[in-house]
């Protein structure tokens, strides 16, 4: 389980087709405090380390992400040069900061508007079909990772269901969104009690059919 609290910026070193593609992602962490086999957050994607390099200002880690992953989440993000936000995984006794994260992607949302508002930024993102329902006003939802509040929730023309969330001076300076353009792909991950929500109304829809 992760809160959506970034720790580090990690970028990717390398990355090489062995079956599940093996990516190498240079971070600032104490690699002698990261076992192998841990789970750390790649802007939203739980991955597990397979593998760890030096302590200090080299360190790394690497990861193995499956076809299925890299289908299910924002193009490019796993190429070399790429810049992921990184969050190891909670600890019993650690701050709740922002909300309960899984790590498990719902699917991939494109920037549709990026507005100053204030010091902020406001970001309209056009999310996938079907994720509509479980995005609420005022709730919580993770962008590539990071624990953001919903602002709204609308219906495109199109049908397509938008939202928007403010990105705060803070927030774009220790993450990767501070560069944020019409366009781009993010991972999105819906709050976990949405998950559950749905799974009691299917449950009790079937019960009385």
């Amino acid at each position: 389980m992760f809160t959506g609290i970034t720790t580090d910026v990690g970028t990717v070193r390398s990355a090489e087709q062995r079956g599940d593609l093996r990516v190498a992602i240079a971070c600032g962490y104490d690699m002698a405090t990261v076992d192998l086999g841990a789970s750390i957050a790649c802007s939203g994607v739980c991955l597990t380390v397979v593998d760890k390099g030096p302590e200090g200002e080299d360190s790394w880690f690497a990861v193995d992400v499956s076809g299925e992953t890299r289908s299910r989440t924002a193009q490019g993000l796993w190429s070399e040069g790429s810049r992921l936000n990184l969050e190891r995984s909670l600890r019993v006794g650690d701050e709740l900061g922002g909300h309960i994260v899984a790590g498990h992607v719902d699917g991939v949302a494109e920037v549709t508007s990026v507005t100053p508002e204030g010091g902020s930024s406001r970001i309209e993102l056009r999310a996938p079909d079907g994720l509509g329902p479980y995005i609420a006003r005022k709730g919580s939802i993770a962008i590539d990772g990071v624990s953001l509040t919903v602002n709204d929730v609308t219906d495109a023309e199109d049908g397509s269901p938008r939202f928007s969330v403010n990105i705060i001076p803070h927030t774009a300076r220790i993450t990767t969104l501070a560069d944020i353009a019409v366009g781009r792909q993010l991972n999105v991950e819906i709050d976990v009690i949405a998950r559950y929500l749905e799974r009691i109304m299917v449950s009790r829809a079937h019960s009385t059919a």
